[in-house]
């Protein structure tokens, strides 16, 4: 069964505040409508971070997997924009790309 663990700060977009409790219901009964989009940090070594269908994730595919979500979006265009905030932030925080030394401990159960 696939496992979800919720970033403590959790990012949420400016249109996705309004359903934030639905959206991520949605998510944990593997439920989510259309539009709906997460953050993860990336699987491959190439990228920061990855962005899903919130739908994609909970199909069969990924059923064995396990997500750090980072952020939760209303749009793919919000996702583009919380993806940005991400980066921007954990950048000014570590004064580079280092995402695992961002998000501390979390990013070890990924």
């Amino acid at each position: 069964m696939m496992k979800i663990i919720w970033y403590d700060h959790l990012y949420v977009g400016e249109k996705a505040k309004k359903k934030r409790y639905r959206i991520i219901q949605g998510i944990r009964k593997s439920k989510s409508g259309p539009g709906i989009y997460v953050i993860t940090p990336a699987v491959n070594g190439n990228n920061i971070l990855d962005i899903y269908p919130a739908m994609t994730i909970s199909g069969s595919a990924y059923q064995d997997e396990e997500f750090l979500i980072l952020g939760i979006a209303s749009s793919y265009w919000e996702a583009l924009e919380v993806a940005g905030i991400i980066v921007n932030d954990m950048y000014r925080k570590t004064g580079g790309f280092d995402l695992s030394g961002f998000i501390g401990k979390e990013a070890g159960k990924v």
